[in-house]
């Protein structure tokens, strides 16, 4: 028995396998409440909690109440810009009446806006400098006041401007076709550019019969919901059609454009020019420079009289002080008379009736703070890196010193006049170097091959006369001169519009672009030089995803003169931020008169000549030089081919420049393809030595042609500004396989001596049809080389080498820009009774 129970006692329990059932928990629903875990925890707080932040445990309620508030003030800061805008406390409200169609006059409309039944007052006239059909008006019903400024189409470079500051657009169209050619690139460059709050309106629709104002109105409305979805057609033929504008235009929602909200800008009503003394060592005159003294309301964000002013179209400029006049649209003032303007134009004309108020400084700069106008940085030529020379080179240039080279040199010369006399081949050397650091002309000897191809091509076509019989030659020359004598007035006439020149270069470009998207980046090795000479600046990538590339590696000299950030992205939110908590200076809708220092005369004769006088002041840093990267889509109304490196001019912000971009890739890698065209498939980014500006900011290029008129190439926006941004150009040298192995073939056409095969050999090669391989040996002299591949080529393969090198921008950064000829579509009449043929 007492074994048994010692038996007993030794034996376990029964253990679940690993194939036992385990049921879930029941879910009740119920969780634990912030209030049972603060219970639970009995004041602990967790270690973790304790080495961050000391920050305030809020409720449900608190946090409700946060975000309420948050809601609240955003709200508040809202309604307050808008009620802002056009009452006492703000700017008048700024509208441009623009036309885009020919058969209509915008000038009607600003003459019904006049009149006394829309409820307005007029109370000056020609209140903005350099526009005479510009007039301030005042609603007292409304309690607000409006600056009306009616502008041509012509220059498309003043019209972009004023859109840059206007506050509302009045677009004027016509009741049948609504908007014309012309009209829509224009719609097409304000798209590009921001278009701020606008308003359609059209004339003539209540002379039609009852019955054809549905029609047309249906009409209209199909047409500008294509630009306009959303838009209201205002029918403007009466009184009361103007007041209910007046009332749209001061009552809608402002839209925010965002490189003019973070900058005070303003618009000149009142101009004059104070040539300076010649004390000043400056020299006065028409020609020299002068003191501007500008005046107008400020508008977007304070105005510091430290800060540098950009005129648009003439340059950057400091501020000498800030006057603060009386303001000549007050609102307070419920009759007043329209004001004449005096003999001297709207130049002299400030006030017209409150030239006695007295006029009160406001602030003057302060030397030591205010910032300066150098925009490029110092450069030293002995900051460049030196090395002392080894010993070899100095053995080398002993030995160099004792064997002198003896050349003709004419009688009377000295030993230093010999030394800087150039013989024939050192001067072709030099020819050579100066050649290879040139950077188009990759394609020279391709595209002279691919022409002559094509002129082959068109002669093999033309139809021979060696398979006509003789009778029917002489019926061809009949007809032929009965064709010349009818077709020579019709082709003289067409003749007149065409340019030979212009058609021929267009042709050049053409067959360029059409052989750069056949045979990409492919180009022939020269016969009459050494390979590893003509691309000595290029170099092989295993990978051009993964290979390093050093971004401070030989650098340019213009990089010297250019500024660079240490993070451009943080240096941006930071001065942004403090743009946007600024509390100091002129406030926004105050009538300031800005005093800027060293101006040229020239920005005076473009105000007399009739042009508005907008400008803008710069954040800090906005006026020094360095690599500007644009990203930008083609537009596609230019088809023409656009080559890099050609010069453009560029709309970027308040700026407008001249320069030679490069055209590159956009992608996220640390290195970027550059194109030789600018793709119409594809948003490109646009490289070019510029002034910094800070995005977001809209950017239009134009190109010039050679008769002065300026055509939209493309749109898009500011991307970054960074100097260290990698673009390599690459270039593909193509070998014919001539024996083909299993694994092995022998390639000739590629190099044309066996140095250059070795120079290359560690390079990879690659194929059309895929397959990689590398240079075994050279065969020979005349540069039939070994190749092995990871699989056997066909016989249609072609074997390639891609080689790379740095490019950089063309310093040729100009502010001033020519103006541009209105745009306009090229026709050419032409009788069809000379064209008749029978």
């Amino acid at each position: 028995m007492v074994k048994m129970a010692a038996n007993e006692e030794k034996q376990q329990g029964h253990r679940p396998g690993i194939h036992k059932q385990k049921n879930k928990g029941h879910k009740h629903g119920k969780h634990r409440t912030k209030g049972e875990v603060e219970r639970e925890n009995k004041g602990r707080v967790s270690v973790t909690a304790l080495t961050k932040k000391q920050r305030k445990e809020q409720k449900r309620m608190d946090r409700r109440h946060k975000a309420n508030q948050l809601r609240r003030n955003k709200k508040d800061l809202v309604l307050t810009e808008k009620r802002r805008l056009g009452t006492r406390d703000g700017p008048p409200h700024l509208v441009a009446v623009l036309s885009l169609h020919a058969g209509v006059d915008a000038g009607a409309i600003t003459k019904l806006l006049r009149a006394e039944g829309a409820g307005g007052v007029v109370h000056q006239e020609r209140c903005v400098s350099g526009v005479s059909d510009s007039f301030g008006l005042l609603l007292p019903r409304f309690k607000q006041r409006f600056t009306f400024l009616s502008h041509s189409t012509a220059d498309i470079h003043s019209l972009l401007d004023v859109a840059k500051i206007a506050d509302s657009l009045v677009f004027v169209l016509d009741s049948a076709e609504g908007w014309d050619s012309y009209g829509d690139y224009c719609l097409s460059c304000l798209f590009a550019q921001g278009l701020p709050s606008h308003a359609l309106v059209c004339q003539g629709v209540s002379d039609l019969p009852v019955k054809k104002r549905v029609e047309s109105r249906r009409t209209l409305a199909k047409i500008t919901e294509i630009r306009f979805p959303d838009a209201r057609l205002f029918p403007l033929d009466s009184d009361q059609d103007a007041t209910l504008l007046l009332r749209h235009l001061g009552t809608q929602r402002q839209r925010k454009l965002g490189f003019r909200s973070r900058r005070s800008h303003l618009l000149a009503q009142h101009v004059t020019f104070a040539p300076n003394s010649p004390a000043e060592g400056t020299g006065g005159g028409p020609t020299g420079l002068g003191t501007l003294c500008v005046s107008g309301y400020v508008r977007g964000r304070p105005l510091q009289v430290d800060r540098l002013v950009h005129i648009s179209g003439h340059g950057d400029f400091q501020l000498s002080q800030i006057d603060a006049p009386s303001d000549p649209l007050p609102l307070n003032v419920t009759t007043a008379r329209p004001t004449k303007p005096g003999k001297g134009g709207d130049v002299d004309m400030l006030d017209g009736g409150n030239d006695e108020a007295p006029v009160r400084v406001l602030m003057k700069a302060d030397p030591s703070c205010r910032e300066t106008l150098h925009a490029e940085a110092e450069v030293d030529p002995m900051e460049g890196e030196q090395t002392w020379p080894t010993e070899t080179e100095l053995l080398e240039a002993e030995e160099a010193r004792k064997h002198k080279r003896v050349m003709k040199v004419p009688k009377g010369t000295s030993d230093y006049q010999a030394s800087w006399i150039v013989d024939e081949d050192e001067e072709e050397n030099g020819e050579i170097d100066e050649e290879s650091s040139e950077e188009d002309d990759d394609d020279d000897d391709m595209l002279d091959e691919a022409m002559d191809g094509e002129d082959e091509d068109h002669i093999s076509q033309e139809p021979g006369s060696g398979c006509a019989s003789e009778e029917e030659e002489e019926e061809e020359e009949e007809e032929e001169e009965v064709c010349s004598t009818e077709r020579t007035g019709a082709d003289q006439r067409y003749d007149e519009h065409i340019d030979v020149a212009a058609e021929e270069e267009g042709l050049k470009r053409y067959r360029d672009a059409r052989a750069n998207e056949m045979f990409p980046d492919e180009v022939d090795t020269p016969l009459d030089m050494a390979a590893r000479i003509r691309f000595q600046r290029y170099r092989g990538l295993k990978s051009f995803r993964s290979s390093p590339w050093d971004p401070m590696e030989n650098l340019p000299l213009n990089y010297s003169r250019i500024f660079q950030f240490q993070s451009f992205d943080r240096t941006r939110r930071r001065i942004l931020a403090e743009a946007a908590a600024e509390e100091e200076g002129a406030m926004v809708g105050w009538y300031v008169t800005l005093h800027i220092t060293d101006v040229p005369h020239s920005v005076m004769e473009s105000v007399q000549s009739g042009r508005p006088l907008m400008m803008a002041s710069l954040l800090p840093h906005e006026q020094k030089m360095s690599v500007m990267h644009l990203l930008v889509r083609r537009h596609p109304s230019n088809t023409e081919p656009i080559k890099s490196k050609e010069e453009l001019v560029f709309h970027c912000g308040f700026r407008r420049f001249r320069a030679s971009p490069i055209f590159s890739q956009h992608t996220s890698a640390d290195k970027h393809k550059m194109e030789r065209f600018l793709r119409p498939d594809a948003p490109t980014v646009v490289s070019v030595y510029a002034p910094i500006t800070f995005p977001p900011a809209g950017v239009l290029l134009f190109k010039q042609r050679d008769d002065g008129i300026q055509d939209l190439v493309a749109t898009g926006s500011l991307l970054s500004c960074d100097p260290q941004r990698v673009m390599l150009k690459r270039i593909v040298l193509s070998g014919h396989p001539f024996k083909i192995n299993r694994r092995s073939a022998v390639v000739r056409y590629m190099f044309f001596n066996r140095d250059d095969i070795m120079w290359f050999k560690p390079v990879e090669l690659r194929t059309k049809w895929g397959r990689r391989g590398h240079i075994k040996e050279a065969l020979g002299t005349h540069g039939h080389m070994k190749c092995v591949f990871d699989n056997q080529l066909p016989s249609q393969d072609s074997v390639l080498m891609n080689l790379y090198k740095r490019v950089y921008p063309r310093w040729t950064y100009d502010p001033y820009v020519p103006l541009s000829l209105p745009w306009v579509k090229r026709e050419v009449t032409v009788d069809m009774d000379d064209l008749d043929m029978e």
